[in-house]
């Protein structure tokens, strides 16, 4: 199955073979391949000095080439196996290569191991605290993966509680695991958060667009009102204001900025500074 599978990529892609930097951040379907330039002028499927994306590092490739989500590697090529918009970051010494990924529309978070998630602890396991991340599977985390946390002096997590960790662990073979503490032991924001405040769900695109370095929706949120807010790489948001009403109208802004432009974004806000 998975070789029928491949074959019919394969001749998807040599049929739509595009050059990567052609398409950045447009829209590539399942089974294009990405054709990147080389580093040595040579002709290939895409012309012009252009093969197929090696993700070998050797003498005639630029740089090291990461493959992120809704790409795959096969063989020497690199195709989309998710529909989205192709995205590329160039690395710190700016020596070609880099990362690349499909930005799509995904519904469901997978683990990944570093992200910062929101979890609700669902039940307690002996030493250890189920968490309902929004994956296929519940996280565990551990009792003493909390700063200061010992035998004696145990974390106050009681079964409904929010909270804002870490991955550690996280691969399709084992169960992913949480901890609530950085590499120093230090909690540096994680841990259970605040009962009051109100949680809701957004999709995965816009959590990252909301994480950007170059993102003004908080920079404009922060002058409306006072807030606190917790973003989850799992689509989860947290926030609180002064007041009820305030709270509702920040998680109402924020569900319907990822379909607003920046103009309309503006007048929103400037209606509602007025009012």
């Amino acid at each position: 199955m998975a070789e029928a599978v491949g074959v019919v990529a394969e001749s998807l892609a040599g049929d739509r073979a595009r050059a990567a930097r052609t398409v950045l951040d447009q829209v590539v379907l399942p089974g294009e391949e990405l054709l990147l330039p080389e580093q040595e002028d040579a002709e290939g499927p895409g012309g012009a000095g252009e093969r197929p994306l090696r993700l070998n590092a050797g003498s005639r490739s630029r740089g090291r080439v990461v493959c992120g989500p809704g790409l795959r590697r096969y063989g020497d090529r690199l195709l989309v196996t998710k529909c989205g918009r192709l995205r590329h970051k160039e690395p710190g010494g700016g020596s070609g290569g880099g990362v690349y990924w499909v930005d799509s529309q995904q519904k469901r978070y997978v683990p990944v191991k570093g992200d910062h998630v929101i979890g609700i602890v669902t039940a307690k396991s002996g030493d250890i605290f189920k968490v309902d991340v929004g994956g296929s599977e519940p996280a565990s985390l551990s009792y003493l993966a909390f700063e200061g946390a010992t035998k004696r002096n145990r974390p106050n997590v009681q079964v409904g509680d929010l909270i804002y960790g870490q991955f550690v662990v996280a691969n399709k073979d084992m169960e992913p695991e949480m901890v609530c503490i950085d590499s120093c032991g230090r909690a540096s924001g994680m841990g259970v958060i605040g009962q009051d405040g109100l949680l809701f769900k957004v999709t995965l695109g816009l959590i990252r667009k909301l994480l950007a370095p170059d993102c003004e929706i908080l920079q404009e949120l922060g002058k409306l009102y006072p807030l606190e807010i917790v973003f989850g790489m799992n689509g989860r948001i947290w926030v609180k204001a002064k007041t009820i009403q305030q709270t509702l109208i920040l998680a109402n802004i924020l569900e319907a900025c990822e379909h607003m432009t920046a103009n309309q974004r503006k007048q929103i806000f400037s209606r509602l500074a007025e009012s």
